[in-house]
């Protein structure tokens, strides 16, 4: 149990001093590339305080760790999907701005679609159900 736990800290610590290597001055990183993936999936992943804000507009505590480990993740060498599948296993679905179309997630897009075709359905009925009636003079 101790070696699990002193192997599980070796390997937070190693994670972290990673990412500080590779952040400059300004808390950047200094790879281009990992920079610009970074600001990309900061701007996909929802603040879950704030919910309609990205992590990378939110100054909220909880929004600040997430864009770290994000950070960390990407010095790890994980994918942009691994990145996704981690938050989304982790916060559910609703962490990402623009979820991926599956089973799961069918109801989220479809839901605009189905109340158009209710709302529509609706009007047409009641148009039709008007112009049925006598004209009052």
């Amino acid at each position: 149990m101790k070696k699990r736990l002193s192997a599980a800290l070796g390997s937070a610590a190693l994670a972290l001093a990673l990412a500080a290597r590779a952040l400059d001055a300004n808390g950047q990183l200094e790879d281009p590339v990992l920079q610009a993936r970074f600001e990309s999936i900061a701007k996909e992943l929802r603040c879950l305080v704030c919910q309609n804000e990205s992590i990378a507009d939110s100054n909220a505590e909880l929004a600040v760790d997430l864009r770290q480990q994000v950070r960390e993740m990407l010095v790890a060498g994980k994918s942009d999907a691994a990145i996704y599948q981690f938050m989304t296993d982790r916060y559910g679905e609703f962490v990402r701005f623009a979820p991926p179309l599956d089973a799961k997630t069918v109801f989220i897009w479809g839901a605009p679609f189905i109340m158009l075709v209710v709302v529509g359905t609706i009007i047409f009925k009641i148009a039709r159900h008007r112009a049925q009636m006598p004209i009052d003079e």
